[in-house]
């Protein structure tokens, strides 16, 4: 199998677009498409359902994809074993985090590494941590600093770095919500659309009998903070966030914080992957 049609099917697979494809990939739409046609010919079976702006995956692409990307993380571990034995460590290692997990550790983390392996270029995604595991699991990173579920999924491997708790903030000047501090539970609610802390958040609610007033519910907790900041509700973030927020004086810990359980921060990696040098090195840096 070809390693470059992996590569140009599995950046199609994750832009859902043959231009942004070929853009991150530096090759033309066309040669994209050309190389996908070569692929369903070998296979026998269609990948992908195609239309004027959009591309998505058949059930047989799926299943496809899934083999690339371990096919590919397979290659990549293989040369990367080759160059184990000498002086210096050379590749790429990927690496997903929030932002506020880029200032939070990251820079700790890659202040100590970088000095030791200045052969390992660093490709950094940030965005959700509530996607962080799924993006382990799913293959498109190496690395990710991501909150500890409540199970730990099959094949990864955690490392805690931080613990934080999770905090109810309100607005400093509590009239924007149009009630009394000790009224907040009553008050509009602004949440994470999924990851843990909207796990610890629903079970609370069903521990309290409580039928939550959810104004806005958000990806990103640093958007929780500036939601809040502007009077819009009350918000759900770990302490560690708000610690970090540009914003954290525009918004306070509400009063009789209830118990939401531990929020653990670390980094993830599959085992599997923990057979390549660059993300054992890395691996090997973080001590728990």
């Amino acid at each position: 199998m070809d390693i470059h049609k992996l590569k140009l099917f599995t950046a199609l697979a994750s832009a859902g677009h043959f231009g942004r494809a070929a853009s991150t990939c530096h090759v033309s739409p066309s040669t994209v498409s050309r190389n996908l046609k070569q692929l369903e010919e070998e296979l026998g079976t269609e990948l992908v359902l195609r239309d004027n702006r959009s591309v998505a995956l058949t059930e047989q692409g799926q299943q496809f994809l899934q083999f690339a990307r371990e096919t590919l993380q397979q290659w990549e571990t293989f040369q990367e074993s080759l160059l184990a034995g000498a002086n210096e460590l050379r590749g790429q290692l990927s690496l997903y985090c929030s932002v506020t997990a880029s200032y939070s550790f990251l820079y700790d983390i890659l202040t100590e590494f970088r000095p030791r392996h200045p052969g390992i270029n660093i490709k950094l995604h940030t965005g959700d941590p509530a996607q962080a595991i799924e993006r382990i699991t799913l293959g498109l990173e190496d690395v990710a600093i991501a909150t500890r579920p409540e199970r730990l999924p099959a094949g990864l491997d955690f490392k805690p770095i931080a613990h934080s708790p999770l905090v109810f903030i309100g607005p400093v000047d509590q009239t924007h919500l149009g009630g009394k501090p000790s009224q907040w539970r009553d008050l509009p609610m602004i949440i994470s659309e999924d990851g843990l802390a909207r796990e610890r958040f629903n079970a609370w609610c069903q521990k309290e009998n409580l039928t939550p007033n959810i104004y806005a519910e958000v990806k990103g907790n640093e958007a929780i903070v500036s939601m809040v900041s502007l009077g819009f509700g009350v918000g759900l973030v770990p302490q560690i966030v708000l610690d970090n927020s540009p914003l954290q004086q525009q918004v306070k810990r509400l009063p009789d914080q209830p118990d939401m359980g531990p929020f653990e921060t670390g980094i993830c990696v599959l085992e599997k992957r923990l057979k390549s040098p660059i993300v054992a090195a890395l691996w090997a840096q973080i001590n728990s």
